[in-house]
């Protein structure tokens, strides 16, 4: 099952489309006219049964990272198409033909649009993001109103990540790769319960959810206003770090650090 983005416009009508995997992923799908492009293809099957069905051909894969449940449909993929596969600097990610650094820059077959490379280590060590055309595809990095555990990486290297992905711009569609808002926006209330645009939202994806609609994509104004893991400057981010810690922290890096233990166990 598949739910319908609203159009993004870049040259073209261009739909972004969340094909579901597993409990709660999403395989972000671009659309253009007969071609597909897929972002983290955990698994193939939906992909295989969405692009069927819409007669759509597959011109591209992108990953973000090498975990299973984001790279394990490559190979069913390409034993129907033989495409590029973009992906990070990681051979754990055996069917990547394009391995791209901070700052790569490719067009994405088919599409006429430019796409841009980050390096944004934290969740792992290789993780990256790519963008162009209004929009972000960040893997597990960057959630709404949250980030990823970090499994190889460290408070600072995420908090540095989640800087890089704040210098873009607000209006900037956010496409991560779990549907994990509501249970992010109930934690981020309990380190900031005085901010009025995490109530707000709050009752939008709650909204959502109960119509099985995605809270997704989310922005990187949202993000700003919204996220804890990126408002580590603010006091009442600073003052819930400080009371979980039991202590003072004294750079945004510690702060992070704290409230992602502090997640880890909510």
């Amino acid at each position: 099952m598949s739910n319908h983005d609203s159009p993004i416009t870049n040259h073209a009508i261009r739909d972004v489309v969340p094909i579901r995997a597993f409990a709660d992923n999403y395989i972000w799908t671009l659309r253009d006219g007969k071609f597909a492009a897929v972002v983290d293809p955990g698994d193939a099957r939906p992909v295989l049964d969405y692009l069927v069905t819409e007669k759509l051909e597959l011109v591209a894969i992108l990953n973000t990272h090498h975990h299973a449940d984001h790279v394990s449909g490559n190979a069913g993929l390409l034993g129907h198409w033989k495409v590029p596969v973009f992906g990070p600097r990681d051979e754990r990610i055996i069917e990547v033909t394009h391995r791209l650094g901070n700052g790569a820059r490719f067009r994405l077959p088919h599409f006429g649009i430019e796409l841009e490379v980050s390096e944004i280590p934290g969740h792992t060590r290789s993780h990256i993001a790519f963008h162009g055309g209004g929009m972000l595809f960040c893997g597990d990095t960057l959630f709404a109103a949250g980030c990823g555990r970090l499994f190889e990486g460290t408070p600072r290297q995420m908090h540095e990540s989640l800087a890089r992905l704040m210098q873009l711009p607000d209006d900037t569609r956010v496409y991560c790769g779990h549907e994990y808002t509501v249970s992010n926006v109930r934690f981020a209330r309990a380190v900031e319960p005085g901010n009025a645009a995490l109530s707000e939202l709050e009752v939008r994806v709650q909204r959502l959810r109960e119509q099985d609609l995605p809270t997704l994509p989310s922005t990187i104004g949202q993000e700003k206003v919204t996220n804890p893991f990126v408002r580590v400057h603010e006091p009442s981010v600073i003052s819930a770090a400080n009371r979980y810690a039991g202590k003072t922290l004294s750079d945004p890096a510690s702060v992070l650090g704290a409230i992602r233990e502090w997640k880890n166990s909510f």
